[in-house]
């Protein structure tokens, strides 16, 4: 007999646990009711969108009252993400994701431990985050019968990771990274470097100067050597990429 308390926290200490007992089997499908919800409602206001997501992430404090006003009623929930639809998470109560952050559509988050995403991080469409992994002895493995495990995946603020993109077990992205499309990311990256391929190898850093008061802020680019306005680098951040 699986003490069920004990088989959870192995699962979110990232020990050998048991996915199928009734209690994780009722979690995942929670939040697979939550999800086609979510799903099935398409294009809807802001204010049903964050609640329709809060359901899935288990965040269970109240919206601000309604502002009449659309506009005015939409900044109510500038903090929350924008998240697009269709999207796919199995537990939903072990993703934290910060303000001002963009989900595209077909986000897979696979939240067997804890996969955090950093304030204003934007994340492209098909996109996956796989933190649940198996082990390697398939005599061990043994299908649904076997144990399985996880590993925490953590994204900095303000990364940018591009479409199709995927995320394995353990990976820590730093503050600033950039993933180039179609890319496997496998290992940690540092703060502020560009990485792409499979497995995703580091490119080049980047060099950034923020003014918090001006969004539109200027980047300093190590390989110009001189501060660029930010249209500008990004198209060279685009370019490096695709070399």
């Amino acid at each position: 007999m699986v003490d069920l308390a004990e088989n959870k926290r192995k699962m979110q200490a990232g020990e050998l646990y048991h996915a199928f007992t009734p209690d994780l089997v009722a979690e995942r499908q929670r939040c697979g009711i939550a999800c086609e919800r979510f799903n099935a409602a398409g294009k809807v206001s802001r204010r049903r969108n964050v609640e329709l997501w809060r359901d899935i992430v288990g965040d269970t404090r109240p919206l601000p009252p309604q502002n009449p006003d659309q506009e005015a009623d939409d900044a109510l929930s500038e903090d929350d993400p924008w998240v697009e639809t269709p999207l796919q998470i199995d537990y939903g109560t072990n993703v934290k994701v910060g303000q001002g952050v963009f989900l595209n559509f077909n986000c897979c988050i696979l939240d067997t431990c804890e996969v955090k995403i950093g304030a204003r991080t934007l994340v492209g469409p098909n996109v996956s985050f796989y933190s649940g992994t198996h082990p390697l002895d398939p005599l061990l493995r043994n299908g649904t019968k076997g144990p399985e495990l996880g590993k925490p995946i953590s994204v900095g603020e303000d990364c940018w990771i591009g479409g199709n993109v995927q995320v394995l077990p353990g990976v820590k992205l730093g503050r600033g990274v950039v993933v180039g499309a179609g890319s496997v990311v496998t290992k940690d990256v540092p703060d502020f470097w560009i990485v792409a391929g499979n497995p995703a190898k580091l490119l080049r850093k980047i060099e950034t100067k923020m003014d918090p008061e001006h969004p539109e802020y200027q980047i300093v680019d190590e390989t110009f050597g001189a501060e660029k306005p930010m249209a500008e680098s990004v198209k060279h951040i685009e370019e490096s990429v695709m070399q």
